[in-house]
């Protein structure tokens, strides 16, 4: 298991010097220290920027320009995913807490929601297999942000903590 987590560090690193720099207006950075502070609350470790995922999110985020609508890729069937939206501009850095703010709602002993809430972008988030990210950030023509984080593996799956 270690080693799983090991290798799949590394190849995020290898892609870190592969690719081209995100468009998105928050630096890297900012989304790696926000992922990674909620990271070692739970003592999960970090995450690191991969541009091939940032690509898909940015390519996700483009589609979604034209009316910021809240709809989900579906990660392609190899990402997990979070996004958000405002109807003004949105520092990516305040969606990434908005996530973790979920906490609050989740029980981890019995790896649930509290009744009537949402968790699940918080659980991505601290995904302790979750180890690569990438994000984008838009301002769409209405006005509004769209901001998407995807997640190298995905997690969030069902019966098992994150």
């Amino acid at each position: 298991m270690v080693s799983i987590k090991i290798a799949l560090f590394l190849l995020c690193l290898m892609g870190l010097a592969l690719v081209f720099p995100s468009h998105a207006q928050n630096s890297h950075q900012d989304y790696i220290n926000a992922h990674n502070s909620a990271h070692v609350a739970v003592g999960v470790g970090p995450v690191t920027w991969d541009n091939t995922v940032a690509a898909f999110a940015q390519n996700y985020a483009n589609q979604r320009i034209g009316d910021c609508t809240m709809v989900h890729s579906g990660g392609g069937g190899k990402y997990g995913e979070n996004i958000a939206g405002s109807s003004a501009d949105l520092l990516g850095m305040d969606d990434v807490k908005m996530w973790v703010n979920e906490k609050a709602n989740y029980d981890y002993k019995s790896n649930t929601c509290a009744t009537g809430k949402v968790c699940g972008h918080y659980t991505q988030v601290v995904w302790h297999n979750s180890v690569c990210i990438g994000c984008a950030k838009l301002r769409c023509n209405n006005g509004g942000t769209f901001i998407g984080c995807n997640y190298a593996p995905p997690g969030n799956y069902v019966r098992q903590k994150p």
